[in-house]
């Protein structure tokens, strides 16, 4: 009995939520779009390399990449679920007037349309195994379960300081190389070893997260890593994946696998804003996430232009 009135209440607030034009704001703000570029970026590499590779299955192509970014979607919404029923985070729709119990509603709508998200996912996912093979769906649930558990427990990575090195592997490393076996029906360390610029920036990505929010997280006891190392640290490690993601293309280029290596260095100029925002205080400071999305864009797309062109010689 109990069960079923809570069910019905669940449902005429989801009715009533649905009608007002807050939800959408609020979930439009979960779904933090311009991370996308992340998924976007790292599946046009693998099947640009893919193709320069000589297979041009455009169906898998364009499946990867909805695939991709069907996953992360997924990701963004269940995790802001999750950090807002841990209370750890600051309320993203604090400003937008819910009541309490509407707001509870609210993050259960956006967990179920994750969940959606990862559902369609795993659809696309399943064609793709089905045209290419099973590696793929392995690939696909480690992608599922890095995402679902960046702040969902038992494991909340986030919390323990891994985010960073984690999403190296699932949104760099493993994303453009399983993105490069869904076209080309063929795995390639090579091609693991090209992912790997593009992989540091996916984790800088990750530590300008941190870095915006450092004083959120060190008041909510989130030890992220760049609360464990301080934020002068998170700066200096910073700096450190920027100069891997430009200077580790030379080391690809002198064993013969990246061409034309002045492309990327044409996205330096994007490198400038995120560094005048770091030292502003936190209240004006959350522009710096944008700014690392726009020069992730900007590195992305020169890389994998790059990529795409015939190598030299």
């Amino acid at each position: 009995m109990l069960f079923r009135q809570t069910l019905t209440g669940f449902v005429r607030t989801s009715f009533s939520l649905a009608f007002d034009l807050r939800s959408y704001r609020a979930g439009w703000r979960a779904f933090r779009a311009p991370s996308l570029v992340i998924a976007a970026v790292s599946c046009a590499l693998g099947v640009a390399l893919a193709f320069r590779a000589g297979a041009w299955d455009w169906i898998n192509a364009v499946a990867v990449i909805v695939c991709g970014l069907a996953l992360q979607s997924g990701v963004n919404l269940v995790n802001d679920f999750f950090e807002f029923m841990q209370g750890k985070v600051e309320d993203k729709a604090q400003n937008l007037g819910f009541s309490r119990s509407d707001r509870i509603t609210l993050e259960w709508l956006i967990f179920l349309v994750g969940l959606a998200f990862f559902g369609f996912a795993g659809l696309v996912g399943l064609f793709i195994a089905w045209r290419t093979g099973w590696p793929v769906i392995v690939l696909g649930a480690g992608g599922f379960l890095g995402g679902f558990f960046y702040t969902g427990e038992p494991l909340n990575y986030k919390r323990r300081g891994l985010a960073v090195p984690i999403v190296f592997f699932l949104m760099g490393v493993a994303m453009i190389a399983g993105s490069y076996y869904a076209v080309a029906r063929s795995f390639s360390w090579d091609i693991v070893a090209i992912s790997v610029p593009v992989s540091f920036l996916v984790s800088l990505i990750l530590l300008t997260n941190e870095l915006r929010d450092f004083e959120a997280d060190t008041s909510f006891g989130v030890r992220t890593l760049t609360v464990r190392i301080g934020y002068a640290g998170g700066v200096r490690l910073y700096c450190v994946l920027l100069v891997l993601a430009y200077g580790s293309p030379a080391l690809l280029s002198a064993a013969g696998l990246f061409s034309h290596l002045w492309y990327i260095f044409l996205a330096l100029p994007f490198t400038v804003p995120p560094f005048l925002l770091m030292g502003r205080p936190y209240e004006r400071r959350h522009a710096i996430v944008p700014a690392v999305m726009l020069h992730h864009l900007a590195y992305g797309t020169a890389f994998c232009i790059s990529s795409f062109a015939p190598m030299k010689g």
